[in-house]
């Protein structure tokens, strides 16, 4: 009943909305399991899994030896946990608190901290996995080296921005068309089995079959993260710039439509999902 009045200025409304961001990445990271360690175990597992089944199926077919000089688990690891990111951060963008959620009835939460939240707890969880993997794998198996760890590191974090962007896209549609952003965000991640390069090197492609891959920001991502990690690889069918420029003009598109679904947002969207 009685609140005091207090001003303030633009430095403590940003850190108070840091503040905010920073409780739910945390409640985000302990949704998936009760406990914080089992569900990033979790995770971890799951990367391993795809991991086993392409080292498993490039064993079989006998190509490890063709597809690049240096240790062959690298590469595939230096694939999949690329494709991990950008698909898992894209999940959780989507699936994060909309304007309708009960959880917008409390004053500090907003739209904004949800999206970042969620993608912040994604990034959280999947560098975190990506780093004990790569130790474990490199004290109790085999020496690895990587050839440049921060431009190898900048990729999986321009993946994750990536994740974002296409993640906004759906999230501003799904409001409106539900089905069409649920199956659309699935097919997309399906496709990027394929799509996304991580089973072949760009260099090694026929030059007719580049254009069906080259769309792909994440195709782009892999391939310069290769080329970050095994010194022997030069990528030239790739740039970092091109997937900045797209994760840049989609998440500009995804936060106006987001924007523009809030300004529209009725509690009755809550029983069409």
């Amino acid at each position: 009943m009685f609140q005091v009045g207090q001003q303030h200025n633009r430095v403590s409304q940003w850190i108070a909305l840091l503040e905010v961001i920073y409780h739910a990445t945390v409640r985000n990271v302990r949704k998936s399991h009760a406990n914080a360690l089992v569900g990033i175990f979790l995770n971890m597992l799951q990367s391993l899994m795809l991991v086993l089944v392409f080292y498993v199926m490039y064993a079989v077919l006998g190509l490890k030896g063709s597809m690049i000089r240096g240790d062959f688990l690298l590469y595939i690891m230096s694939g999949i946990f690329l494709y991990m990111t950008q698909i898992k951060t894209m999940g959780a963008v989507v699936g994060s608190d909309g304007p309708a959620s009960p959880m917008m009835q409390h004053a500090p939460m907003n739209t904004f901290v949800a999206i970042m939240s969620a993608a912040l707890s994604q990034l959280y969880t999947q560098v975190l996995s990506v780093a004990v993997v790569i130790y474990v794998y490199h004290i109790a198996f085999n020496p690895i080296t990587i050839y440049q760890p921060a431009g190898a590191f900048g990729m999986l974090l321009l993946a994750w921005f990536s994740g974002l962007g296409v993640g906004l896209i759906f999230l501003a549609i799904k409001p409106w068309f539900p089905q069409v952003a649920g199956v659309g965000s699935t097919i997309y991640a399906r496709a990027n089995m394929i799509a996304s390069g991580k089973m072949f090197l760009a260099n090694s492609m026929p030059y007719y079959l580049l254009p069906m891959f080259a769309w792909n920001p994440l195709f782009h991502i892999i391939d310069q993260a290769r080329g970050f990690v095994f010194i022997n690889y030069n990528p030239h069918y790739s740039n970092w710039l091109y997937p900045l420029l797209v994760s840049l003009g989609l998440m500009m598109i995804g936060f106006m439509g987001e924007a523009f679904t809030r300004k529209h947002v009725s509690l009755s969207w809550g029983a069409r999902r």
